[in-house]
C-alpha cells in the first residue's frame, strides 16, 4: 500500500507527514488532480459524499446534556433525598408532591435552556468562512466546509488554512503556526520534501488547518479535511470551557450571595424548630424548601429565555451572535473603535482617474497599476483579494489595456504586507526588458523613489484633502530575473497617483447620533492617510483630534491614556497598535467593542471586550470576533447594542424579583415557625407557590424596558442587589405578617385554613410587585408592561385563588377560603403596592446609584484561552480557529 491512497469509496484519507515526503507530482497523481483544472464539480460531489464535511465539530443542542445542567442542583437532589425518605417513612403523598414538583421546575428549565441551544445552534449555521479553490479550470469561492482531499486551495494574506495542504506553490510564504506548535515566530514555506518520520513544527513544505498566511501568498493541495487534519486531532482531544463573559461572572456572583443567604436562613429555621421540639422530618423538608424558595430557581431559564429571544430579534437585525452570553456584553459597550472602510463610508470602491507624474501619461499609470497586483487573472474575474485591486480591475478602462497588459510577462511577485504597506511585482515585456513595479501607500513609495515632483506631491495633498483614497505606483529599470525581495525597493521613480473613491454613507450620520444617544463614544481607527479619515469624519459629524501611528507609538501608556478621550481618529495604525489602543482603553474602565473585517484587525479585535466583525470579512477577522454583523452598518450595530441593554434589564427584574419577594416570603416563614405551634407552610406548598411564580416570570423577556435604561451601559452591582433585598424584603414580610393577624384574629383558622390564606396572599403579593419593580416610573401610566407579562402575572394569581376550591386542594393541604377573606386580600395586595412605590422613591433617592467604572488588568492569557476554547465550542467551521497573535 503507498503512503497515500487514491481517493476512493473504500480508501482512507492521507495523513500530512506522509503527504511531506512526496513530490508534488505523486500526490497529484495519487490524488487524481489537474493542476491547471482542479477537481470537477462531479468529483467533489462523490468526494463529499465519501469524506463529509471539512469540519471539526458542530454546535448542536443536546436535551440529555441540558437536562443534566437543570438537575445538577444540589437543593434539587436534597430535596429528591428527602422525598425518598419521607414515602418510606409513610408521608408519600407529601413525597409525591415533591417529586411532581421538582420534576415540573427541572421541565420548565429544561425546556428553556433547550430552545436556547438551538437558537446558538441557529446562529452557528449562519456564520460562514468562505475559501478560494480551483474547480473545473476557474478560481471560485467555496464554503471551507466544502473542500475535500484533492482540492486545489489559494492561499493570501490573511487566510485561515482550511485543511493540511502539501504546497504546491509559495511566493513569500509564511504562515503564524502558533495554534499548533505554540512557537509565536511565523514559519517560512517552501515546496521541499521533507522525510515521513519529520517533526510536525518542520513541515516547511506543508500548511496546516489552523494556522495564519502571516505573509505572502501560496497554492496548496488538500491532503487532509475534518478530523482527519492534525489540528482536529488535537482538538478532538480538548475539552475547554469558554471564557466567562462579564455576564456570566456575574451570574456566579448572584447565585454566590443566594447560597450565604439561603443557608443562613435554612440552617436557623432548621435549629429553631428542633429547640422547639418539631418532628424532625418536617423540619428538614421545611427548611429544604425555605432554600428552594429563596433560591430564583428559574433564573437559568429566565435568562436562556431571554438570550434566546433577544438572539432571534437580532438575527432579524442582522446581528449575529458567537455565544448567547455576548448579547449582554455588547449591551455594556461604551467606547467603540471601528475602521472607516464600509462603516462610515460606503465600502464601495470604484477607480476613479489616475494622475500621471513626470512624463507618464494617465494610460501607462493605470497599466502599471495592473500589473502591480497580486492577480494574475482576467478582468472580471478576481476572487477576493485586495478590494483596491479589485475596483482596479473591474474599471471600465482595463479593456482598453488588455493587448498592452498580454505583451508582459511576470517573473515574480512580492506580495503585501501591512509593514511595507506594498506589493512589488517584476514584469518583462516583449522586448525582454525587465521592470520592477512598487504600489501601495503613497507615503511609503515616494519615500523610495529618487525624486518626486513638486506637482505631485501637490496632487497628492489636493486629493487627500478631498477625502479620496490614493495608491501610490513606481517603477524602475531591472536587471535581476529573480523574484524581488525589499532590498530591491529602492531608487524607484514615480509613474503616477491612483485614485479610488468611497463616498460616506447617507446614514452614517444618523448612525453616530443615534450612537451617542446610546452613551457610545466612536473613534475610527484606521489605515488610512489621516487627512482622509479627518476629511470623513467632519462631513459626519465626528470630533477633529487626530493622531498617527507615529505619534501614537511615542506615547507610553499613560500618556495615551490622557490622549484617548481627545482623539477621534487614529489613522496609519500598524496592527499592534490598534490592539495597544484597545488594550489602553480597557484599562481606563469601561466596556470597549472594536469593530473590523481585516487581518490587520485580529489583534484589536483579540484585546476588546467585544470583538465585532462582518460577515463578509477575512476569516481571521470573524473567528476574533464575538459579534458578527451581517451588514457593516454602524445602525446595525445600534440596534444590538439596544438588544443587549434591554436582555440585561429584563434579566435584573427577576433578579430583583427573586431576591426581595422570595427573601421576604421566607423571612416571614423563618419568624412565623417560632410563635406558631405548627409549620406555616407545608414544604409542598412552599414548593407550589414558587413553582407557580418562577413560571409566571418566564414572560419577563417579553417586557418593555423603560428609555432611559437603554441610553447608558449597565453592570452587575451585587452590592447594590443585597441592599434591594434587605429594603424591600422585610416590606413585603409587614403584610405577610398582617395576613397572619387577618387569620388568627379575624377568622380564626386552624393551620390548614392559615396555611392556605397565606400561601393565596404571598402569591399575589409577590406575584403582582413585578409591575412596580419592573421600572423606576409609575407603572401602567408612565411605564406599561407587555402584554404576556400581564398575562402571566394575573393568570398565576388567578390559578393561586382557585386552587384551594379545586380536587388538589386536599393533596395539597388547602382548604376553601370564606368570601370576606378575598375582600381582605385585595386591600392587602393595592395596601402593598402602595408601599413598595412609595419605598421605591425613597430607596433610589438614598441609593443614588452610580456606574462605578471596572478597572481591568489586560492580559494575554485572555485571548489565548478564546482561542483555546474555540478549538472545541467555535470549530463549527473546519478553519475557525482565532491564531492571529
Amino acid at each position: 500500500m503507498t503512503a497515500i491512497e487514491a481517493v476512493r469509496p473504500d480508501s482512507p484519507a492521507t495523513g500530512i507527514v506522509s503527504a511531506a515526503a512526496m513530490s508534488s507530482t505523486e500526490l497529484l497523481e495519487q490524488l487524481g488532480t489537474d493542476i491547471g483544472a482542479g477537481l470537477s464539480s462531479g468529483e467533489v460531489a462523490r468526494r463529499q459524499a465519501r469524506w463529509g464535511l471539512n469540519a471539526v465539530s458542530s454546535h448542536r443542542a443536546r436535551l440529555l446534556l441540558v437536562l443534566w445542567h437543570q438537575v445538577r442542583s444540589p437543593l434539587l437532589a436534597l430535596l429528591l433525598a428527602a422525598a425518598f425518605v419521607s414515602f418510606f417513612l409513610g408521608e408519600r403523598s407529601d413525597a409525591l408532591v415533591i417529586s411532581v414538583i421538582v420534576a415540573l421546575s427541572v421541565g420548565l428549565g429544561a425546556v428553556n435552556e433547550y430552545r436556547a441551544e438551538k437558537a446558538a445552534a441557529g446562529l452557528h449555521d449562519q456564520i460562514h468562512h468562505q475559501t478560494v479553490v480551483i474547480r473545473d479550470g476557474r478560481p471560485s469561492q467555496v464554503d471551507v466546509t466544502d473542500l475535500v482531499p484533492g482540492d486545489i486551495l489559494d492561499l493570501r494574506l490573511g487566510d485561515i488554512v482550511a485543511a493540511d495542504l502539501r504546497l504546491l506553490e509559495v511566493t513569500g510564504l509564511s504562515c503564524d503556526e502558533s495554534v499548533l506548535t505554540g512557537e509565536s515566530l511565523p514559519v517560512d514555506k517552501t515546496i521541499d520534501t521533507v522525510p515521513a518520520h519529520t517533526a510536525l513544527a518542520e513541515l516547511s513544505g506543508c500548511a496546516l488547518m489552523g494556522t495564519v498566511v502571516n505573509a505572502g501568498s501560496g497554492r496548496g493541495l488538500v491532503v487532509a479535511t475534518g478530523a482527519r487534519t492534525e489540528f482536529g486531532k488535537i482538538a478532538a482531544g480538548l475539552n475547554t470551557h469558554p471564557l466567562d463573559t462579564e455576564f456570566q461572572v456575574g451570574l456566579r456572583k448572584f447565585s454566590m450571595l443566594l447560597v450565604y443567604v439561603a443557608g443562613a436562613l435554612t440552617t436557623s429555621i432548621f435549629v429553631t424548630n428542633m429547640v422547639l421540639h418539631k418532628p424532625v422530618m418536617d423540619a428538614l423538608l421545611f427548611s429544604l424548601a425555605i432554600a428552594v424558595g429563596i433560591t430564583p430557581q428559574l433564573l437559568p431559564a429566565v435568562v436562556s429565555s431571554s438570550l434566546a429571544a433577544g438572539s432571534r430579534r437580532m438575527s432579524r437585525r442582522k446581528v449575529l451572535v458567537k455565544r448567547l452570553v455576548c448579547i449582554e456584553d455588547l449591551g455594556n459597550v461604551d467606547v467603540l473603535f471601528t475602521d472607516k472602510t464600509g462603516t462610515l463610508t460606503e465600502g464601495h470602491i470604484d477607480f476613479t482617474r489616475a494622475i500621471p507624474a513626470a512624463d507618464a501619461d494617465p494610460d501607462s499609470v493605470l497599466r502599471w497599476g495592473l500589473l502591480c497586483t497580486e492577480h494574475s487573472g482576467e478582468p472580471g474575474d478576481i476572487v477576493g483579494g485586495n478590494p483596491l485591486d479589485q475596483a482596479l480591475w473591474n474599471a471600465p478602462e482595463v479593456k482598453a489595456q488588455q493587448s498592452a497588459l498580454a505583451s508582459y510577462t511576470r517573473l515574480g511577485v512580492l506580495p503585501f504586507d501591512h509593514q511595507r504597506n506594498m506589493v512589488s511585482v517584476l514584469v518583462r515585456d516583449s522586448a525582454g526588458r525587465s521592470t520592477l513595479i512598487t504600489k501601495g501607500a503613497p507615503e511609503t513609495v515616494l519615500q523610495r523613489c529618487i525624486e518626486v515632483p513638486a506637482a505631485a506631491r501637490e496632487a497628492l495633498a489636493a486629493e487627500f484633502a478631498a477625502g479620496n483614497r490614493v495608491v501610490a505606483v513606481a517603477a524602475r529599470p531591472a536587471r535581476d530575473q529573480q523574484p524581488p525581495t525589499t532590498r530591491d525597493e529602492h531608487d524607484l521613480r514615480l509613474v503616477g497617483l491612483l485614485v479610488f473613491l468611497d463616498p460616506p454613507k447617507t446614514d452614517a450620520a444618523a448612525a453616530l447620533r443615534r450612537l451617542a444617544t446610546l452613551g457610545i463614544s466612536v473613534k475610527v481607527v484606521t489605515g488610512d492617510n489621516p487627512a482622509v479619515a479627518s476629511k470623513v469624519c467632519r462631513d459626519l459629524g465626528l470630533g477633529k483630534g487626530v493622531l498617527t501611528g507615529a505619534e501614537v507609538d511615542a506615547l507610553d501608556d499613560a500618556a495615551l491614556a490622557l490622549a484617548i478621550p481627545a482623539t477621534t481618529v487614529f489613522a496609519r495604525i500598524s496592527p499592534a497598535a490598534k490592539a495597544r489602543i484597545v488594550r489602553v482603553q480597557r484599562l481606563s474602565g469601561g466596556a470597549v467593542a472594536f469593530l473590523g473585517d481585516g487581518v490587520n484587525d485580529a489583534l484589536a479585535l483579540h484585546a476588546a471586550d467585544v470583538g465585532i466583525s462582518v460577515d463578509s470579512a477575512t476569516d481571521v477577522a470573524k473567528d476574533a470576533a464575538d459579534v458578527i454583523l451581517l451588514e457593516k452598518n454602524l445602525d446595525v450595530l445600534a440596534d444590538g447594542v439596544g438588544e443587549g441593554r434591554r436582555i440585561f434589564a429584563n434579566t435584573i427584574k427577576y433578579v430583583l424579583m427573586g431576591t426581595s419577594s422570595n427573601f421576604g416570603n421566607m423571612f416571614s416563614a423563618a419568624g412565623a415557625s417560632v410563635f406558631l405551634s405548627f409549620l406555616p407552610m407545608l414544604p409542598s406548598q412552599i414548593l407550589v407557590n414558587n413553582l407557580l411564580y418562577d413560571t409566571s416570570q418566564l414572560a419577563i423577556p417579553t417586557d418593555q424596558v423603560d428609555e432611559e435604561q437603554l441610553r447608558r451601559p449597565s453592570h452587575w452591582d451585587i452590592g447594590f442587589i443585597r441592599r434591594f433585598m434587605i429594603f424591600f424584603g422585610p416590606l413585603s414580610s409587614v403584610f405577610d405578617f398582617l395576613t397572619f393577624a387577618v387569620m388568627l384574629g379575624i377568622f380564626h383558622a386552624g393551620p390548614m385554613e392559615f396555611r392556605t390564606g397565606w400561601f393565596v396572599e404571598s402569591l399575589a403579593t409577590q406575584t403582582l410587585v413585578i409591575f412596580a419593580i419592573r421600572t423606576r416610573r409609575i407603572p401602567f401610566f408612565r411605564s406599561r408592561p407587555s402584554v404576556a407579562l400581564l398575562l402571566a402575572a394575573f393568570g398565576v394569581v388567578a390559578i393561586g385563588a382557585v386552587l384551594p376550591a379545586t380536587p388538589l386542594a386536599h393533596t395539597l393541604g388547602f382548604s376553601p377560603l370564606p368570601g370576606l377573606y378575598f375582600a381582605a386580600l385585595a386591600a392587602m395586595v393595592v395596601g402593598y403596592l402602595v408601599l413598595i412605590e412609595i419605598g421605591k422613591r425613597i430607596f433610589y433617592r438614598m441609593a443614588a446609584v452610580t456606574v462605578t467604572p471596572r478597572r481591568r488588568r489586560y492580559s494575554t492569557s485572555r485571548s489565548l484561552r478564546r482561542r483555546a476554547a474555540r478549538f472545541s465550542t467555535a470549530a463549527t467551521r473546519s478553519a475557525s480557529v482565532a491564531a492571529y497573535t
